[in-house]
């Protein structure tokens, strides 16, 4: 199970998609759309987990979503996705 980030460093034009607690980022993607694909894949891919979507511009999180079969701490919340 791991989570992943999403997220848009200042002065970039690239989304990164970075796996929690790693140094680089494990994929890059010019639309956040794309960024948000590629991490609910690699979550699912580990067998679950969050994939937290942050602001542009390397700000706070957004939104979380759990890619199952993860463990979703808020179930009735985070079903918009």
């Amino acid at each position: 199970m791991a989570n992943y980030h999403v997220t848009n460093p200042k002065d970039s034009d690239e989304w990164r998609v970075v796996r929690e607690n790693a140094d680089r980022a494990s994929a890059t993607a010019s639309t956040q759309a794309e960024a948000e694909r590629i991490a609910k894949l690699l979550a699912a891919n580990s067998g679950g987990g969050e994939v937290r979507i942050h602001k542009p511009n390397g700000g706070p999180i957004r939104d979380s979503d759990t890619v199952a079969p993860g463990n979703d701490p808020h179930p009735p919340i985070d079903r918009k996705h």
